[in-house]
């Protein structure tokens, strides 16, 4: 009988948007998914690693972290963690009075982490979102957008220097496919790109995750599909080019293999 999967909520019905410092007392935690909700995590201190739709990840200060509402994480810390939590719900998006706080939100959210580069103000960004949102006038949003806005601007200045502290093929590869705009659905191509055969990158990517390199990238365009469907605008057909589909429909056969139902119902049933 297959076990089901836990279904966490960090936060009120009613609220939506939650501030806080990280938990001290996590170190583990079981697979589990959460309640439609985009998470947002940074570590200042704490060793370990996180587990996100099967990648592992090392906990290194200092470290951001994107956990999208429909993927499946654990954390395995072997130290005790101190760091920043936001909770973003579909509701505090859609309402933002600002909407380059939109497009932010659809650029971080295609990161699974991040380095940030200047440490002193993401942390004082933080210390003022979490600050704003514990004062008794939180229900006025404007600040909290304003302070959020500079701290995913701020996130994003180290996009690019981000993926520099993996030492395997595996995790090379998963980078480079972090950093693509357009697919390619063939992993001879990501194999050319990392200087290796297609037969070194898959015996690599089993020996660090017992799954084939076909089978990872098949993953992540799956996960590409799905952020993009939850978190952008793009039609169903833009997404199919973006993902190096030849056609709309070759698209819907293949999520609808790997998910159990089409694009447009997977968005439909996430709103």
């Amino acid at each position: 009988m297959p076990v089901e999967l836990k279904i966490n909520d960090k936060i009120n019905a009613i609220e939506t948007i939650k501030i806080a410092p990280f938990r001290k007392n996590i170190r583990k935690t079981i697979a589990h998914k959460h309640n439609k909700y985009l998470e947002l995590v940074y570590f200042t201190e704490g060793k370990g690693y996180h587990v996100i739709d099967n990648y592992k990840i090392e906990v290194n200060p200092s470290i951001f972290f994107v956990v999208r509402k429909e993927q499946v994480h654990f954390w395995n810390l072997e130290t005790e963690p101190s760091g920043y939590v936001i909770i973003i719900k579909k509701s505090f998006i859609d309402n933002c009075l600002d909407n380059e706080i939109k497009l932010l939100i659809s650029k971080i959210t295609a990161f699974p982490y991040l380095y940030p580069e200047d440490k002193k103000s993401i942390e004082q960004l933080f210390q003022l979102l979490i600050s704003e949102y514990e004062s008794a006038s939180r229900e006025n949003n404007t600040i909290i957008e304003g302070l959020l806005k500079a701290l995913l601007g701020k996130l994003l200045q180290s996009e690019k220097s981000s993926f520099t502290n993996s030492s395997t093929l595996y995790h090379k590869f998963i980078e480079l496919l972090s950093q693509q705009n357009k697919f390619s659905n063939k992993v001879e191509y990501y194999a050319n790109l990392l200087n290796t055969s297609p037969q070194n990158l898959n015996a690599n990517c089993r020996n660090e995750c017992e799954k084939s390199a076909s089978e990872v990238l098949s993953d992540f365009v799956i996960s590409e599909a799905k952020r993009l469907l939850l978190y952008t605008n793009l039609t169903i057909v833009e997404i199919a080019y973006t993902l190096s589909f030849n056609d709309n429909s070759h698209f819907t056969k293949y999520f609808k293999r790997h998910v159990n139902v089409t694009p447009s119902v997977f968005r439909q049933e996430a709103n």
